[in-house]
């Protein structure tokens, strides 16, 4: 047994439980975001993307709302670049053999990231364009 499949394995009654169960979640999430820095140029670079997007949002929006609107699509982009990495991470697991379902799942991912960044640009382009 790997040290991955080790580590998810659990038995009945062993669930953490409060704040032992945080930091476990915790010590996950950060494996997540390091292993997907680690191993995706795409989630790399909308990264550098989001230390110029937040930043701007900060500065050029006006009141509360528009900076949130103006954050929020960036913060999608990211989640859902993670969910794709998840998706691809998990069918190349399966197997090396193309499948049309595989690709068609790799293809979703993909055009999920597209539309997290059409959201990104017209959020942008309305609240900057109302002025």
């Amino acid at each position: 047994m790997t040290d991955v499949s080790a580590r998810h394995q659990v038995r009945p009654g062993d669930k953490p439980t409060g704040a032992s169960r945080l930091l476990q979640a915790f010590g996950n999430t950060w494996k997540g975001l390091a292993g997907c820095w680690r191993e995706e140029e795409a989630f790399r670079q909308e990264c550098l993307l989001s230390l110029v997007v937040l930043p701007g949002a900060l500065w050029l929006g006006r009141s509360g709302v528009e900076r949130a609107l103006l954050i929020a699509p960036m913060l999608l982009v990211l989640i859902v670049e993670l969910l794709n990495s998840a998706v691809e991470a998990a069918i190349d697991r399966i197997g090396t053999e193309r499948h049309a379902l595989s690709g068609l799942a790799k293809d979703l991912g993909s055009a999920a990231v597209f539309i997290s960044f059409l959201l990104l640009a017209v959020v942008w382009a309305l609240v900057l364009l109302a002025r």
